[in-house]
């Protein structure tokens, strides 16, 4: 089984990640990082262009993927600052995603079986977004209460649950306790990974979850990126890709203890761990499993990270080549859904409005009538893909695309429909 005995959590090193290059691992501190894949300078993904926008000069960053040989994080090398990629114009809502709304509500009703929440115990979400997996908590009887840093808390607030506009620290943890008491449950789903200033997130989490509380937190996990080839996960939002291990080692440092883990299907495939307040509690059966399938795997051999690389490089080749035949033949490809993973995959592949025209977004999208970064493909509404009726659909979501397959037939579509990843696969109509 991987181990951390490796590591003195005397020595706990600054969580607090600096702005700009990184040369040690973002949880352990160790130095001994090797390259996993470079995908270029990139734009951020989530900073999408208006048309004015378009003549004005755009800023790109360094996107390379490391992992450290020490814990098994898999880490970005370079950091862009918070207040940059979480612009308060920041497109990305929770609810207006169908299969990602109801996978939130079944969350928050597993969460409260499994832990067994009584009613009104205070529960709150870290970058809760537009409150949407509050509202999970709220129908289970909970009390709630979200903390948000862009301006998409107000969609929280319109629906009753308070949301503390401002990122999460020791002040707002303190805040919070004076207001509510403290949290029997702290949830963060896809941001603990996102999130530079992990030194005071711990610390604030210390302080607001109560002594007999929990920390729940959701984020992708390192063996199905590589496993599925999810290089598209890579962007500077992900500042950290998560092993057990890592997170082990992570909350070893601080007044926490992991105690179950598990695999789950969400963004095409994550880790849900439950982390207990206190120091030495006993960890279930699903963390000794589950780090000896780390170790199986390969997670501590530069080979395993390797034949991602590899493997990414011709999927990546093998998608472009798709689309230049393609247009030898005067077929054009078009793009369904504009989630923030898609930026990595036409940046790095190289594709343009010269050969995706636009990209269909669902008319409640917060993304319509901007641009891609990068690559300025326009965001449309998806009713154009109906209306004209492409030869080839390109599903940039495609960690959903059995639903989105099922509604776009239901809409009448009859492309020919692209599945990207773990392979290019071509469904017909």
């Amino acid at each position: 089984m991987l181990n951390v005995n490796n590591i003195n959590f005397k020595n706990r090193p600054n969580h607090n990640i600096p702005n700009g290059p990184i040369d040690s691992c973002q949880v352990c501190g160790s130095k001994d990082l090797e390259l996993v894949l470079d995908l270029g300078h990139q734009p951020l993904c989530d900073t999408l262009l208006t048309k004015d926008d378009l003549n004005k000069p755009e800023t790109f960053y360094p996107l390379r993927q490391v992992w450290c040989k020490r814990c098994t994080l898999s880490q970005i090398d370079y950091v862009v600052p918070g207040e940059v990629v979480y612009h308060q114009s920041y497109p990305y809502r929770t609810g207006v995603t169908r299969e990602l709304a109801s996978y939130q509500q079944a969350l928050a009703a597993t969460v409260t079986q499994d832990l067994k929440l009584p009613k009104d115990s205070l529960v709150v979400d870290v970058g809760c977004n537009d409150g949407t997996l509050l509202s999970g908590f709220r129908d289970q009887g909970m009390r709630v209460v979200g903390v948000e840093p862009t301006d998409i808390h107000r969609f929280a607030r319109e629906i009753g649950i308070e949301a503390i506009h401002s990122p999460f620290n020791n002040e707002v943890a303190k805040q919070i306790v004076g207001a509510h008491g403290k949290a029997k449950l702290v949830t963060a789903t896809n941001v603990f990974a996102h999130m530079a200033g992990l030194g005071d997130v711990m610390e604030a989490l210390e302080t607001l979850v109560a002594d007999d509380g929990y920390f729940v937190l959701e984020n992708h996990y390192l063996a199905a990126i590589t496993d599925r080839l999810q290089f598209d996960t890579i962007y500077h939002e992900h500042l950290r890709s998560y092993s057990l291990l890592s997170l082990i080692t992570l909350f070893n440092f601080y007044d926490f203890t992991v105690v179950e883990a598990h695999k789950v299907s969400r963004y095409g495939g994550n880790i849900r761990a439950y982390v207990a307040k206190g120091k030495n509690r006993t960890p279930g059966e699903s963390v000794r499993k589950l780090l000896e399938e780390e170790r199986a795997a390969g997670f501590m051999d530069s080979a395993y990270y390797a034949r991602f690389r590899e493997k990414s490089i011709q999927l990546k080749n093998n998608l472009l080549s798709m689309f230049m035949e393609c247009d030898k033949k005067g077929f054009q490809i078009i793009g369904n859904s504009c989630p923030g993973r898609c930026a990595t995959l036409l940046n790095w592949a190289g594709i343009g409005p010269d050969m995706m025209p636009y990209i269909g977004e669902q008319p409640t999208s917060l993304k319509l009538g901007k641009f891609l970064p990068g690559k300025h493909i326009p965001i449309v509404n998806n009713q154009r893909l109906i209306d004209e009726q492409p030869e080839y659909v390109l599903l940039l979501a495609w960690h959903y695309a059995e639903p989105i397959v099922e509604q776009l037939r239901a809409r009448g579509l009859r492309s020919k429909l692209i599945v990207p990843m773990p392979e290019v696969k071509i469904l017909n109509s």
